[in-house]
């Protein structure tokens, strides 16, 4: 393995932190979180091992959908900050070895956006076919609707002109129409200039919904259309502005539609994209303490080329989503961790955080974190995650999990010196509240989760076959466990995790791991421990381990080879 590839392709080996600017840290005391505090606390993320800051939308906005209803692609919301503090953050983050990508709304604008203002005034403005627009009464698209607690169709009467427009969100967020060229050319405009002030790339937000069209009348159809041309398009852009620059998608489909996104064999649309399937199996296998429908996610992930890569997660900043488990798996994750309907929402997803999900216990928690930090692919954490913060259930829909960072246990968790009623979002109170879960009291506590945290962290990042290697499962006798190893050349790391709470030893052989020239494999160490494996060889036999494990135990067991380099 050439350890050049690993900063030609940094993404393969990044740590992801999304992080809300709103909610982060408050410095002039009006409430809301600003840019000068997200610049102050780079030490902080720096600290923990991050490598890649995701900004959610920092843009001018309505508010109506925390910041995805977007009035003003080209700066910055004058509450957070302006440009100079942007830059300022941007250059602060590289000094530390960070970088920085945005939150990027390609689907919608809020429909008080100058574009869409001018679209409505009449049927031949020039901004008109910036949207979609449909000229006959539309079908009941009740089904379609992503919020069916506010929305009943995805298709808007406008009065003004006598035609629908569409809007797979809110009515307040009519869809872009992509397929017009002029629309594509202000999508690239935009993303130059993020891109001239330091950004590295971009979360593409809602990206199966550039797609949808529903059924639009042919006669209103106006351009010839092939979505996955907008995505080259842009693909192709970002590639001749900066060849490390990364186009991360929020696609949540089915598997046979994955590789598409990608570009297939060419790779030549998104760079990487979060894997919904393996995240909602992983709650699966946790809520049966059976790794079987993890195993079945991972092994149908389908083959990508070497520059594109998967993110996993466990956790983000919408309701956790369940929508492609079944019926009766939805409600076994629903009846293991949010058997609540006020944990509930839309039928789909909890909208929790995973300490009480997983009601405090410190064994389950670190055992989801090092599971997810183990599996082929990068990591991404969402705020607060590194300190176990809980949701708060009295803050209506998604934003229950989007609570400010409590830094300690001061007034407002250090978050703000603004009075309570300001804040952007109330706290989390009770047993995840400030008081009991904050940053200041954990950063130095050798048995904290933070300091847990930190040390997967740099366990991933010293370990390159994590996030280059395939998922290879390895046989051993019990449903509850995962073993599984991730190679590249002549590295490799075993990981060990047990989903039950019964102890348990493992026996693993390691032959697939010798042969095809390899040096023999002499010892395993465990990345997180003190454990050391010598395996045994049986006569002509194949090398093998029994590996112990406490009930929801986990090792990270590096292979050290005769000759090896690398330190154990």
């Amino acid at each position: 393995m050439q350890m050049s590839k690993t900063a030609d392709l940094w993404w393969k080996t990044a740590v992801f932190y999304c992080a809300d600017v709103q909610t982060f840290l408050d410095t002039d005391g009006d409430g809301q979180g600003d840019l000068v505090g997200m610049a102050r606390r780079i030490d902080y993320l720096a600290d923990l091992g991050v490598t890649c800051l995701w900004l959610m939308p920092l843009y001018p906005t309505r508010d109506v959908d925390d910041g995805y209803d977007i009035t003003d692609f080209l700066t910055v919301d004058p509450r957070l900050g302006d440009l100079g503090d942007f830059v300022e953050l941007v250059r602060t983050a590289r000094s530390r070895g960070i970088r920085v990508i945005l939150d990027f709304v390609m689907n919608h604008t809020s429909d008080h956006h100058p574009w869409f203002k001018e679209a409505r005034k009449s049927r031949d403005n020039p901004y008109r076919d910036y949207y979609v627009w449909r000229s006959t009464t539309p079908p009941d698209t009740s089904a379609l609707v992503v919020f069916p607690d506010r929305e009943d169709s995805i298709w808007e009467k406008d009065e003004r002109t006598d035609e629908w427009y569409l809007h797979n969100f809110y009515r307040t967020q009519p869809d872009l129409n992509t397929a017009n060229p002029e629309v594509r050319e202000e999508i690239v405009k935009v993303m130059g200039l993020w891109l001239e002030l330091g950004v590295s790339g971009f979360r593409i937000d809602a990206v199966p919904f550039l797609f949808a069209r529903d059924v639009l009348p042919k006669k209103d159809e106006k351009f010839v259309w092939d979505p996955h041309e907008t995505l080259r398009h842009v693909k192709a852009f970002c590639g001749r502005r900066g060849s490390d620059v990364v186009l991360l998608g929020e696609v949540n489909v089915p598997r046979e539609e994955q590789e598409a996104f990608f570009g297939g064999a060419d790779g030549d649309e998104l760079t990487m994209q979060f894997d919904f399937i393996g995240m909602q199996a992983t709650w699966l296998s946790l809520a049966r303490g059976d790794a079987r429908p993890l195993v079945e996610a991972l092994e149908g992930r389908p083959p990508v080329d070497e520059e594109s890569q998967w993110v996993n997660f466990l956790r983000n900043h919408d309701e956790l989503t369940l929508d492609k488990l079944s019926d009766e798996e939805r409600q076994e994750v629903f009846d293991a961790f949010g058997p609540d309907p006020a944990m509930q929402l839309y039928g789909r997803g909890l909208r929790r955080r995973l300490p009480p999900m997983l009601d405090g216990d410190p064994r389950r928690i670190r055992l989801a974190y090092s599971l997810m930090f183990s599996l082929p692919g990068s990591p991404v954490l969402f705020y607060g995650e590194e300190i176990g913060m809980g949701e708060n259930l009295e803050v209506p829909g998604r934003y229950a999990v989007r609570t400010p960072m409590q830094w300690s246990e001061a007034r407002n968790g250090g978050f703000s010196s603004a009075a309570p009623r300001r804040l952007a979002r109330p706290l989390t109170e009770g047993a995840f509240g400030p008081e009991h879960v904050n940053v200041s009291a954990q950063r130095n506590d050798p048995d904290s989760l933070w300091t847990f945290m930190a040390q997967l962290v740099r366990r991933y990042r010293q370990s390159p076959e994590l996030g280059w290697g395939a998922f290879e499962v390895m046989d051993q006798p019990f449903p509850a466990v995962l073993a599984h190893v991730a190679r590249l050349d002549e590295w490799a790391t075993i990981a060990v995790h047990n989903l039950g709470s019964e102890a348990c030893r493992v026996p693993l052989s390691l032959a697939a791991l010798e042969g095809e020239g390899l040096p023999p494999v002499v010892l395993l160490t465990d990345l997180l421990s003190d454990y050391r494996l010598e395996p045994e060889r049986g006569g002509a036999g194949a090398p093998t381990v029994e590996v112990d494990l406490d009930g929801y135990g986990y090792r990270w067991l590096r292979v050290i080879r005769e000759g090896d380099e690398r330190i154990a």
